[in-house]
């Protein structure tokens, strides 16, 4: 997520915050279940729950916690440091304390480093204890060998196992789904895949274009395939539901308000010999007087129009409920 989002690598420099703005984009664009990277928990016990509630109400349906120390490195590079077994345990347990807060049945992956921070015996021992601490799946990174893979499978047997099958050349061995299946692994990821393929090609349609040259018409889809796939027909199809069936004006298919509004030159003598079906609001039109003097010369108050606004309101009984005269200045 750091080189997708940031463009830098995976050393901890991703906040929490931006893990899960960009994870709540995805949740909400697929339909399928999704494991976020909850990396070290940033911070303490107590900010692993606050990601954990984060990442329950973001939409993730799985998250991977890992011991390492802040701050973090990818678990197939160097420099990597754990913390010490007490509070890695107390990390997961507050993880499952923070599921069940929250009445959430979210997945915790708990994973270990410390196969290559300290040895495949205290990555063995950790993951025994993140198991009875409550983890829902186990993941030791950077196993070194298939018989390495398989003594981690032989640990909780009963804990389902999963495997990070670094593509280009990482410390574990690459085997395929099948492959793992044969040892004991129950869920496997490739973290690479659409990245790597994805830079390769925008290296590639970059050159071209630098070169002068469009991208070999094979390497990108075509603008119908594009509109397919991001959802443009989709949406077209659903606007259809919304588009308004009739031309006719606003007026004509305006109901019958409580109030009807009506504006007079003048206040002419009401009828009341028949009772008027509906309130009557009645805005009458101003007077108006110039503030000039009679022989045109200019008083203290010259150069103000004044006028009257009259509101008047005629109940259903026929009777003047309201009439009231509001006086308004306007400079000229």
């Amino acid at each position: 997520m750091s080189a997708a989002r940031l463009g830098l690598p995976d050393t901890g420099f991703i906040s929490y915050g931006e893990m899960l703005d960009q994870g709540q984009q995805i949740t909400q664009a697929v339909s399928i279940p999704v494991i976020g990277d909850g990396d070290n928990g940033y911070g303490n016990a107590l900010n692993v729950k606050r990601t954990v509630k984060g990442y329950i109400r973001a939409g993730f349906a799985g998250i991977i916690l890992e011991d390492q120390v802040s701050p973090k490195a990818c678990g197939h590079t160097q420099g990597r440091k754990v913390l010490p077994r007490e509070e890695a345990v107390m990390k997961i347990k507050a993880a499952v304390d923070a599921r069940k807060e929250s009445g959430s049945d979210i997945v915790i992956v708990a994973r270990t480093d410390s196969r290559q921070a300290v040895s495949l015996d205290e990555s063995l021992w950790r993951s025994r204890a993140f198991a009875d601490a409550g983890a829902d799946v186990l993941f030791i990174d950077a196993l070194a060998s298939k018989e390495e893979m398989k003594a981690f499978c032989e640990v909780s047997p009963l804990v389902p196992k999963l495997a990070n099958m670094l593509e280009g050349g990482g410390k574990t061995p690459i085997l395929t789904p099948f492959e793992l299946e044969d040892i004991g692994y129950k869920l496997v990821v490739y973290p690479l895949s659409l990245m790597g393929v994805s830079i390769r090609a925008m290296q590639d349609a970059l050159t071209a274009l630098k070169g002068g040259r469009l991208p070999p018409p094979g390497s990108m889809p075509s603008f119908e395939e594009l509109k397919e796939i991001l959802g443009f027909n989709a949406y077209y199809e659903e606007e259809k539901r919304y588009i308004a069936r009739t031309n006719r004006p606003f007026s004509s298919r305006v109901s019958s308000n409580t109030y009807s509004i009506e504006r007079r030159t003048q206040d002419p003598q009401e009828s009341r010999a028949q009772s008027p079906q509906e309130p009557i609001v009645e805005v009458i039109t101003p007077d108006v007087y110039n503030s000039y003097d009679a022989d045109s010369s200019r008083g203290p108050f010259s150069g103000i129009w004044s006028r009257t606004l009259r509101i008047k309101i005629t109940g259903r009984d026929g009777f003047e409920k309201l009439d009231v005269r509001i006086p308004v200045s306007f400079p000229v």
